[in-house]
């Protein structure tokens, strides 16, 4: 008996929602798959490097007991096993000191707000904390807000230098429903336990990145890594893709890239309608982000995640990750994260990596004094270009639908997440999303 045609369809991104995508309609077992990826390995902002006889990832991840879809798929692949549970600890640097800031006793004992002002602090957390719809903050920019609801101290002390670091010269403009979305997120995940717990795959994330990769090839699923695609048009009804310089054809497409790629192959000169889509999409802006990951057999601080409250500093954030996860994974080394987001014109996009570490590591000697950097025997330095798009005030304006006015193309990425921020976890449910939005719409 024949069988009925099977429509081509071409993923463009090898990240989670990519790779999600393509484990769904594998399943479904009607469609002829194509994953395409620019680069030589898979897995996106979650992807990893070798470091020390295991796998990493370029930028700090882990996971809340609230990622529902990852943790699921988890479960799906057989990869409970891999992942473990650990007790997280987030500390706070300002003004030369580091503070304890993961409870209520944490925040009511905060010295450098005055006792009033945080108390304050802890009532709007509380407050925040207990709303559970955060779409309404959506117009409100965060900074704002919080100078009016905690006062201009505890603004000035902990949300103008955090937003400041997380979004440099658009921090004013950033929607509140985002640091809402933040703060919810965050109590939720430490709901019905003493403390929060954070999970992290023994191996790295590579652990599911490999395993999905796995299981496509097994399904015949074909994967192209290396690949460009350099123009998407319609062509006779169809989605071309211009592909290495060479003219390919599918039935349909989910792009899963940044908008501002999207928009980019896009056909020059189109219709009015699509100039119009191609400007939506380019309003969405983003940060890049740089991240320094460095091994040492010296123990440096007493946090996992450390924020640097601070109004000038070089990062926003240093991470211990061997005081989340056992350093015996690492040869027994400690392994460090530092980060900070910066704009694509920043001048720390144009410095090589030398100057970036000597300057990282002289401001992480004033936090602490003991560091050596001479007891530094790895590092490694990335510079990911789409790593934070711009939630501001306006935002739900620019969110682009699933569906493209191209037929048969879809788009799926983080500026459809609003207002929670970008992470694995809706990595994978925008992949789920859009590829039964897919199956729905090729029924046949």
């Amino acid at each position: 008996m024949p069988q009925p045609h099977q429509e081509s369809v071409a993923i463009i991104g090898g990240g989670f929602t990519g790779l999600t995508a393509a484990r769904r309609l594998a399943q479904a077992g009607r469609h002829q798959l194509t994953l395409i990826e620019r680069g030589d390995s898979l897995g996106g902002l979650a992807g990893g490097f070798a470091l020390q006889g295991t796998q990493i990832e370029k930028s700090y991840h882990h996971l809340f007991g609230t990622d529902r879809e990852i943790l699921e798929l988890v479960r799906e692949m057989g990869l409970t096993g891999n992942l473990v549970w650990c007790d997280s600890s987030v500390g706070l640097f300002y003004d030369g000191k580091v503070y304890p800031f993961m409870s209520p006793w944490d925040v009511l004992t905060f010295q450098p707000c005055h006792f009033w002002n945080r108390l304050r602090l802890g009532l709007v957390a509380l407050y925040l904390q207990r709303t559970k719809d955060g779409r309404p903050f959506a117009g409100q920019p965060a900074l704002a807000w919080m100078r009016r609801a905690c006062g201009r101290q505890v603004a000035q002390v902990i949300w103008e230098p955090l937003l400041r670091g997380k979004f440099n010269r658009y921090a004013d403009t950033i929607s509140m429903a985002w640091l809402w979305a933040r703060i919810y997120i965050r109590t939720a995940s430490r709901e019905h336990a003493a403390s929060e717990k954070l999970a992290y795959f023994r191996g790295g994330f590579a652990v599911v990145t490999n395993q999905l990769e796995s299981e496509l090839a097994k399904a015949g699923v074909t994967i192209r890594k290396n690949t460009h695609v350099d123009e998407l048009k319609i062509h006779e009804g169809r989605p071309s893709l211009l592909i290495n310089g060479k003219q390919e054809a599918f039935d349909r497409c989910i792009f899963t890239g940044p908008s501002s790629a999207f928009a980019r192959l896009l056909p020059a000169g189109a219709d009015p309608g699509l100039e119009s889509y191609r400007r939506k999409l380019q309003s969405i802006d983003y940060l890049g982000a740089i991240s320094l990951v460095f091994v040492s057999e010296q123990p440096i601080g007493d946090y996992y995640w450390l924020n640097i409250s601070q109004a000038v500093a070089p990062f926003l954030v240093f991470i211990r990750h061997t005081k989340l996860v056992d350093k015996a994974w690492y040869n027994g080394k400690e392994v460090y994260y530092i980060g900070s987001y910066q704009p694509h014109d920043s001048h720390l996009f144009s410095m090589g990596e030398e100057e970036i570490t000597g300057l990282w590591f002289g401001f992480l000697k004033k936090i602490y004094p003991q560091f050596d950097p001479a007891r530094v025997v790895e590092k490694h330095l990335f510079k990911l270009k789409y790593a934070q798009h711009i939630v501001d005030t306006t935002y739900q304006s620019k969110i682009p639908d699933y569906k493209t006015p191209l037929p048969g193309v879809y788009l799926s990425n983080f500026s459809q997440v609003f207002p929670v921020d970008r992470g694995t976890n809706y990595a994978v449910r925008e992949g789920l999303h859009v590829a039964d939005l897919l199956l729905q719409e090729a029924q046949p």
